[in-house]
């Protein structure tokens, strides 16, 4: 890999056994798929030293993000919650009193029950997402849910939209072996991801290719560090991937490279695709997604003429409303060339399918009552401001316990939001490490702990090991983990459940045994258990995960949702997105920092020296016709709201195209509102899923 001021290679290993400092085993956390195995320093019971890579696992291979690199100074940072706060002020003015734990919890539970007695057990929502990827600390408030018949959760700001359009072509949710990719890959397209900021594993590999002669390509909307790396960008219009797919499939077919024995031995409707592709020229294509039909062709020769070509689809291009297909139209394209058949060909979206984990225990699934609503996560504005449709006709939410996320600043239509979280008549619960926005929102926050502070196990997206951590520090003041707070809620609200009352570590080696993965224990001393399905089976050379074990061009679409029945039976451009306009010219992307990662590191001081402030990239062509200079403020907004930015020209995206990186907290902002003002909660097709990347705006200076 090209040297990078993000990655960390274990080059400081040997002076940590020369200091003598205690070296401790863990796993990343965060929102993202690498799910990194890590070397700990422990410098003493409550306090830890650097972060790296561990080479226990050969997809981290020793490298991690700068972020986790320099965890001691988040996790022993001076701004962390340490003890329960009770509000004396206004919703949202952070004028709290400290309060002890069991008045907190005695508090939130007669809360919920009165909350319930008026409006049923439907009014009280248990909120959460990802800011821990273990599956008992961030999944364990689901058995509280069904155990008290609260209002269920449909989880969709992040992987609904990708994970429908990976699935339904390829029946489950694995794939290629990201590992081939060093040794073997003679192509790598990286697709609609950014992995420089957001999974530098994924560099890691590719970089390693490249070196060894093989082209990187990069799909995406502007310029961005990966980008910089690839032999070839092709920057294509927000939304517009599915086009593009298309019009490389006509190619392919038109010049020869379709492989037509695989086709037909692996695909359901090879003759109706090819026949569909034949009008989607590139000609067609360069109309919608902005690139030149010479780009188009190359990279269809490209593709067609190599064989171990792998594709990495990542989650960006599908964070629109018709994102679902974007994926399906991507992941077809090695179904049409059989790169499938060769080690280091294929396509990889995420893993997380290939687990045999049974989470009974962890969530409460054998409690679980489906005659009760579920509400969308990401619709959480027009939920709180009494949207029918978005209740499904049910009582209001009146009352919220909030985990492991903070809406106020990374969901859509944040303005509603912010106006559902100052009703007087909602009671919220924040259990939370910072005095984050959502928190200041609360009637009771709760001091978390974070990840070296309790134990967890977690799944993993881009590789194939499950891993099992314990924790490395104690948790600093009165900090508590979210399992604590489950436990202790339950007792109180009178839930039943026998994992309220376990141990964490009891829950995880009961589910390990019951699934058939190797102990707790085991796992932990072993540095994870690897679930690589083989060569054979993992490039689906054994059939798709379908009944008749062909990968579908043809989705039933009609089958994951009402909606389905508006979308093309074949890949295609599904144009339904929110396009540009008169009054809104500029489609916006709000893409990942590289050194936040979503609301999480915001608050550290590198990450915030390193990002500076909130900024627009435009293209230049597009600043010198309106008149906007460098570092200029602009005012940049919609009908949904509004909000203000610093002007940054920046090459390597078309014109029309606007990108504002990393989810900047709003009081970073001169308006108070961040970014998520502008975007939309309208669900993408075929059932849901945040549209995060479809958002048309208009740019001007402020009067």
């Amino acid at each position: 890999m090209s040297p990078d001021d993000h990655a960390y290679a274990p080059s400081a290993r040997a002076k940590n056994i020369e200091t003598g400092v205690t070296i401790v085993p863990s796993v990343c956390p965060h929102d993202c798929t690498s799910t990194c195995a890590l070397d700990v320093e422990r410098l003493n019971s409550k306090r830890i030293g650097r972060v790296r890579g561990s080479m226990r696992n050969d997809y981290t291979a020793g490298v991690i993000c700068e972020k986790v690199a320099r965890y001691a100074e988040r996790i022993h940072h001076p701004d962390r919650l340490m003890t329960p706060l009770r509000r004396v002020g206004p919703k949202g003015s952070k004028q709290f009193a400290e309060i002890s734990w069991a008045d907190a919890l005695d508090i939130v539970a007669e809360q919920f029950l009165a909350k319930a007695r008026q409006h049923g057990s439907e009014t009280v929502w248990p909120y959460y997402y990802a800011g821990t990827m273990g599956l008992v600390q961030r999944d364990g408030i689901n058995r509280l849910r069904h155990a008290m018949k609260y209002s269920r959760y449909f989880s969709t700001i992040c992987v609904t939209l990708s994970d429908t359009g990976w699935i339904a072509g390829v029946g489950a949710k694995r794939g290629a072996d990201v590992r081939e990719v060093d040794a073997h890959s003679e192509l790598v397209v990286i697709w609609g991801g950014n992995p420089v900021n957001t999974q530098v594993n994924v560099m890691t590999h590719a970089m390693r290719a490249k070196k060894r002669g093989a082209k990187l390509v990069v799909v995406d909307p502007y310029r961005t560090g990966t980008a910089e790396q690839a032999d070839i960008h092709l920057a294509v219009r927000p939304g517009t991937d599915g086009a593009l797919a298309v019009a490389v499939m006509h190619v392919l077919f038109k010049e020869g490279f379709a492989d037509w024995d695989y086709m037909r031995r692996y695909t359901d409707a090879p003759d109706e695709l090819a026949a569909h592709v034949a009008t989607r020229t590139p000609e067609w294509a360069s109309k919608i997604t902005g690139l030149a039909v010479e780009e188009i062709v190359a990279f269809a020769r490209l593709y067609g003429q190599t064989k171990a070509s792998f594709i990495r689809c990542h989650h960006g291009f599908s964070r629109s409303r018709n994102g679902a297909a974007n994926m399906h139209a991507v992941t077809s394209l090695p179904a049409v060339t059989g790169a499938w058949q060769y080690k280091g060909g294929g396509a990889l979206y995420g893993h997380t399918g290939m687990y045999p984990i049974n989470r009974t225990l962890i969530e409460g699934l054998d409690v679980v009552d489906s005659s009760i609503r579920e509400l969308d996560q990401s619709r959480l504005g027009p939920i709180l401001t009494g949207d029918h449709e978005a209740l499904k006709n049910g009582p209001p939410v009146t009352a919220l316990l909030i985990q492991n996320t903070n809406p106020a600043m990374v969901c859509p239509e944040l303005e509603l939001v912010h106006k559902g979280f100052r009703r007087e008549d909602l009671f919220t619960c924040v259990h939370e490490q910072f005095l984050t926005e959502t928190a200041a929102f609360a009637d009771i926050v709760l001091p978390a702990t974070m990840f070296l502070e309790h134990d967890d196990f977690y799944t993993a997206s881009g590789h194939t090991f499950f891993q099992v951590t314990k924790a490395v520090i104690e948790p600093p003041g009165e900090c508590r983990e979210n399992h604590y707070v489950i436990a202790e809620l339950a007792k109180r609200l009178g839930a039943q459940h026998r994992g309220f009352d376990m141990t964490p570590w009891e829950i995880m080696d009961e589910t390990l045994k019951h699934s058939g993965m190797w102990d707790a224990e085991t796992n932990w001393k072993k540095g994870g258990q690897d679930f690589h399905l083989g060569f054979e089976t993992s490039h689906f050379l054994d059939g798709f995960a379908w009944p008749d074990k062909k990968y579908r061009f043809k989705p039933d679409w009609a089958a994951y949702g009402p909606r389905g029945k508006d979308m093309p039976s074949l890949p295609d451009h599904f144009d339904v997105t929110d396009n540009a306009t008169a009054d809104k010219p500029f489609r916006m992307v709000a893409a990942p920092a590289r050194t936040f990662l979503n609301s999480t590191f915001t608050e550290t001081p590198s990450s915030q020296k390193r990002e500076v402030r909130p900024t627009v990239m435009m293209n230049p062509e597009d600043c010198a016709a309106l008149g906007f200079v460098e570092g200029e403020r602009l005012e940049i907004g919609n009908e949904r709201g509004k909000t203000i930015v610093r002007c940054r020209p920046k090459a390597g995206q078309q014109k029309g195209v606007v990108v504002v990186e990393g989810i900047w907290p709003n009081r970073n902002f001169e308006t108070g509102m961040g970014i998520n003002a502008l975007t939309s909660a309208d669900p993408g097709w075929p059932h849901g899923g945040a549209v995060f990347h479809d958002t048309a705006v208009w740019i001007r200076k402020p009067a």
